[in-house]
């Protein structure tokens, strides 16, 4: 798509790419070393991509692992992304940020993605039972 930051390429700093994804620095960054994969080819959301782009894009989600782990030393990560209006897109060519966190960026990251719904991931329930998430 012609006006599409992500397919011009122009201005991005790439960090890692293979045949069928790249992945470069966040122009608005949420935290040092935040990263967004993308497909090359121009798709709007995470289920208009194909498997191999899937694949090529889980590949560099662990490239870049790699790279920010040796350059930032982050103490974690946050990934995902978002698909549709209503989940927040704004930047119709799909994307996947690798969020580098550490230790003390916020008060309190339990939760971590659950809170993107304010007042609703927060909420710890203590049944005495393993919570997996």
């Amino acid at each position: 798509m012609e006006n599409c930051v992500f397919c011009q390429r122009d201005n991005l700093i790439i960090v890692a790419e293979n045949k069928l994804a790249i992945a470069f620095y966040d122009g608005c960054p949420v935290n040092e070393g935040h990263i967004l994969i993308t497909p090359k080819r121009h798709v709007e959301t995470y289920f208009d991509t194909s498997l191999e782009e899937h694949t090529a894009m889980v590949e560099l989600i662990f490239k870049t692992k790699e790279y920010l782990q040796l350059k930032y030393e982050p103490d974690g990560f946050n990934i995902g992304s978002n698909v549709g209006l209503a989940a927040g897109q704004t930047v119709f060519h799909f994307h996947i940020h690798v969020i580098p966190r550490y230790s003390g960026d916020v008060p309190d990251p339990r939760g971590g993605v659950r809170k993107v719904i304010p007042h609703r991931g927060s909420e710890l329930k203590s049944s005495g039972k393993n919570n997996l998430h």
